[in-house]
């Protein structure tokens, strides 16, 4: 069992990437962790947010392999407390298969064939985040988590 993080573009903010980078490395203490990259879009003066949503739903969609469980960090997902969270994440990984895909949108979130073909979405806040600085907030709760599964003294309750 590995797990991908799909994320469309760079982070070119330090702090952001340097958050990022502490926590894969506790991460990949657990298990294999993959952070996959979507090139942002170019040529696209004249794209409408359906058009964004569209293009970067297709080049997502390539990134999704047989047998992966696909998750959407999406701000209409289902919302877990940080214990419930762990529980579900070995809950998914209980259940076998290859990769967990967690995927996080561009700047207009996700297209219909995106959502279509994701098995859940998830929400770490009614807040709305960049989708740059989600991915340092989204590695701490998943180190968060396989601390709490392994029992690890990381998390206060």
């Amino acid at each position: 069992m590995r797990i991908r993080l799909i994320v469309v573009g760079k982070t070119h903010q330090s702090f952001v990437r340097e958050g990022f980078e502490i926590y894969r490395k506790r991460v990949e203490n657990y298990l294999p962790f993959e952070e996959v990259l979507i090139p942002v879009l170019k040529n696209t003066k004249s794209f409408s947010a359906d058009d964004f949503k569209k293009k970067e739903g297709e080049l997502i969609l390539k990134k999704f392999e047989p047998g992966d469980y696909t998750i959407l960090l999406d701000e209409r997902g289902k919302m877990y407390d940080s214990v419930e969270f762990a529980g579900m994440l070995q809950k998914r990984m209980n259940a076998g298969g290859k990769a967990i895909n967690f995927v996080v949108g561009g700047a207009y979130g996700f297209s219909q064939e995106v959502y279509q073909a994701a098995d859940e979405k998830l929400s770490l806040s009614k807040m709305t985040f960049s989708h740059q600085i989600i991915r340092t907030i989204f590695m701490e709760q998943l180190y968060r988590a396989f601390s709490i599964i392994k029992n690890e003294p990381y998390h206060n309750s």
